[in-house]
């Protein structure tokens, strides 16, 4: 069975995360340090995996009252967004939302998968309000 390749980054989109809940599944899942503001709205941290380091990056109301969890490394724990975002929705009980896969030219930008915290998901559209 082939396997996907791993993704460059990862990035997720969550609804309504406590920061205390994000900053004990970050410090558990990657050793990282509390979130620390890094300008408007913006809070960034270190994680490690192994030799590696990850630089996340959280930017709060990046799209439709969502914020915008990134992974800036293909050394995270997953392999895929999807793969995150069913850890995420799980660990921290909020609706997580991400692209449906690698994007290439001639996919439908505005389909996204929703994972919520029960495990349950569904492809969506999600329109970006801001164009």
């Amino acid at each position: 069975m082939a396997s996907e390749a791993r993704y460059p980054d990862i990035e997720v989109y969550l609804a309504q995360a406590s920061q205390d809940a994000l900053n004990d599944w970050l410090g558990d899942t990657l050793a990282a340090a509390p979130l620390a503001p890094a300008g408007k709205g913006k809070w960034r941290t270190r994680g490690r995996l192994g030799d590696n380091e990850i630089p996340v990056l959280l930017v709060e109301r990046a799209a439709d009252g969502y914020a915008s969890l990134w992974f800036d490394s293909p050394h995270t724990p997953w392999e895929s967004d999807a793969a995150c975002a069913r850890a995420a929705a799980a660990r921290l009980a909020c609706e997580v939302r991400c692209s449906l896969g690698g994007w290439q030219p001639g996919d439908d930008p505005d389909r996204f998968l929703r994972v919520l915290p029960d495990g349950s998901e569904a492809q969506i559209d999600w329109p970006d309000s801001g164009h």
